[in-house]
């Protein structure tokens, strides 16, 4: 019979618009994985390109839902964590990493806080430190480039060489990471790819760069990676496959200018479980 794992999924849930938990749910839940939610918040629609959203702040909520789960003995093979709100959020769920997860655990870690050289809005220096100190727990990590420059106080670049790549690979694992998968890197304007930098050596999946960007592929993508992580493929292997299911999302939806608000993920599952299960 198949080993059936059990994860935690802590992020927000953007009723409409394909992102965080929407996202996350569906696809893992896809990979044959059970999946649990812990929402921080609530919103209408997610931020980006929707004015007049309602939000609704369930950080008060979460360490109510950790006590009752401790009481009913409940533990988790694996954690997926992705937008977090606040420094204090960040530190209810380091709490939840160390109280419910089960012997041997795996914590995955989106440090979804920047892009193109920016924090998100609402962001500060102290949001940054909060998660430096997730991320010393992450045993596989997932930041872009601008994330990983905030995460280790380097210099954020547009052209970059390897050099530089792994100059912040070797400086998030000093910092606790054990395993680093960083997202968004191209040597060139017509390729872009992941890395994979673990135990001193470095990974690199290269695949076509496509110019039209869409909100989620971000958590599309952490997502697919733990759907294919704990099926049991390799790290480089779980970084390939979830790079081909999202640029095969953003090619089903480009061209719709009516879906503005994320990637039809939803008829690409298909092939990610094929590629799961090959």
């Amino acid at each position: 019979m198949k080993d059936y794992k059990r994860l935690l999924t802590i992020q927000d849930i953007s009723c409409v618009g394909q992102c965080s938990l929407t996202v996350a749910l569906p696809i893992i839940s896809a990979c044959g994985i059970e999946t649990a939610i812990l929402p921080s918040a609530v919103l209408s629609t997610h931020t980006g390109g929707f004015t007049g959203f309602t939000f609704r702040d369930l950080t008060d909520d979460i360490p109510l839902i950790e006590n009752h789960w401790k009481k009913e003995g409940l533990k988790f093979d694996a954690f997926y964590t992705g937008y977090l709100g606040s420094p204090r959020q960040i530190d209810y769920v380091k709490d939840i990493l160390s109280s419910l997860g089960k012997e041997n655990s795996v914590n995955i870690i989106d440090p979804a806080m920047a892009d193109y050289g920016k924090l998100y809005v609402g962001f500060g220096p102290d949001h940054v430190e909060a998660m430096k100190k997730l991320c010393e727990n992450a045993d596989f990590l997932l930041p872009n480039i601008t994330e990983a420059c905030f995460l280790t106080d380097s210099e954020y670049r547009t052209e970059y060489d390897e050099a530089y790549v792994k100059d912040l690979c070797e400086k998030l694992i000093a910092a606790g990471a054990k395993t680093v998968i960083l997202t968004g890197v191209s040597y060139d304007d017509a390729t872009t790819g992941v890395v994979v930098y673990s135990n001193g050596k470095l990974e690199y999946y290269r695949h076509k760069k496509i110019a039209q960007g869409c909100h989620g592929t971000g958590d599309v993508y952490a997502s697919a990676f733990a759907g294919a992580l704990l099926n049991g493929k390799s790290t480089f292997e779980s970084a390939k496959i979830a790079a081909d299911y999202t640029v095969a999302c953003i090619e089903s939806t480009i061209g719709d200018e009516n879906h503005r608000y994320g990637v039809k993920f939803e008829l690409e599952l298909p092939r990610l479980i094929k590629m799961i299960n090959n």
